[in-house]
């Protein structure tokens, strides 16, 4: 048998590049997977949907999907619809919906409670936080809490929940066996707190107000300990679970400050593109995720490197991340 020495050069040159080519697409595969160590869940205001990563994959949700939220066993994720004044639920492995339930005028910032039972949703249009029962889909209790309730934080323990009132410059404290408001914390020097996170301890409130500032406030106290100077326009904000950084976005800017939460100093500002809003650190404190609105884009930062490492584009308009492991 006469082998053709010239065509089995190039049969094996064809055969070599393809493989390359393959092996350097599955390790970009690889590694893009490995900047989640958790499913993280993105909402997409203007297309009315949520993004699942890894993957990018797309669920289809209701009106103006804002804030977003994910159940410690991470099996459900729930997200506010403003325009419909309700909540979503979803399965969280395939995106499913399960139900819709209506709250109040203005369903914005919402949190499942620790223990996975309950939904804390806050009605900004009816100066109200609705609290939704899981298990059966239902409002269960509606809570008057002052002007403009725009997001809200549980202790660990759950036993309190800390709500932030936008439009009279303080923080409601709900205590949660009761269901009921028991005061409200004034956040001096920040007029308009609009989200809310916690330090490591429980004793710090981190808030982001609409503006420019991020204030904070000792729980024990009732006293603002500083006020910081960060990003222009209102955002998301984020204590890291081990307690080391803050972050927090610029709605009106290009930047993401980074904030050392033992000094309460600026020690970095990352620039991500124009508008991000959400943020959120992964479980294990390795990636920071963060939705860049104007940009239509999601990026990863290294917390390590506090570089940016990965951009994914994702149109109409992400806006919350939502991160189990990291409430």
């Amino acid at each position: 048998m006469k082998i053709d020495a010239p065509a089995l050069v190039k049969w094996i040159s064809a055969k070599i590049v393809a493989t390359f080519f393959c092996l350097l697409a599955s390790t970009a595969i690889a590694q893009a997977e490995s900047y989640f160590s958790e499913p993280v869940y993105v909402t997409l205001r203007e297309s009315d949907q949520i993004a699942r990563f890894p993957g990018k994959v797309i669920w289809d949700g209701g009106p103006k999907m804002l804030y977003t939220s994910v159940t410690p066993n991470g099996k459900i994720v729930v997200a506010s619809s403003p325009k419909e004044g309700s909540v979503y639920i979803f399965d969280a492995h395939n995106g499913k919906q399960l139900s819709n339930i209506t709250t109040d005028k203005a369903a914005k910032g919402l949190k499942v409670s620790p223990d996975g039972e309950q939904v804390y949703v806050c009605n900004e249009g009816a100066n109200t936080v609705s609290i939704v029962n899981l298990a059966q889909k239902k409002v269960v209790k509606t809570i008057s809490v002052g002007n403009m309730p725009h997001n809200i934080r549980f202790s660990d323990d759950g036993k309190k929940a800390y709500v932030t009132l936008q439009g009279a410059a303080g923080l409601a404290v709900i205590d949660t066996e009761k269901q009921e408001m028991t005061h409200v914390i004034a956040t001096e020097g920040l007029a308009t707190p609009h989200n809310i996170d916690l330090s490591k301890d429980g004793k710090m409130a981190f808030i982001r107000d609409t503006s420019n500032q991020v204030g904070v406030l000792d729980l024990t106290t009732g006293k603002m300990k500083k006020i910081i100077p960060v990003g222009q326009g209102h955002a998301g904000i984020d204590v890291t679970p081990d307690g080391k950084w803050v972050f927090t976005g610029a709605i009106a800017d290009d930047v993401v400050t980074v904030i050392n939460a033992k000094t309460l100093s600026v020690v970095k500002s990352i620039k991500v593109g124009f508008g991000p809003h959400g943020v959120r650190a992964s479980a294990d404190n390795r990636y920071l995720y963060v939705a860049v609105t104007a940009d239509d884009s999601f990026v990863v930062i290294d917390i390590k490197s506090m570089e940016v490492v990965k951009t994914y584009p994702l149109t109409s308009f992400p806006f919350w991340v939502a991160v189990n492991g990291n409430p």
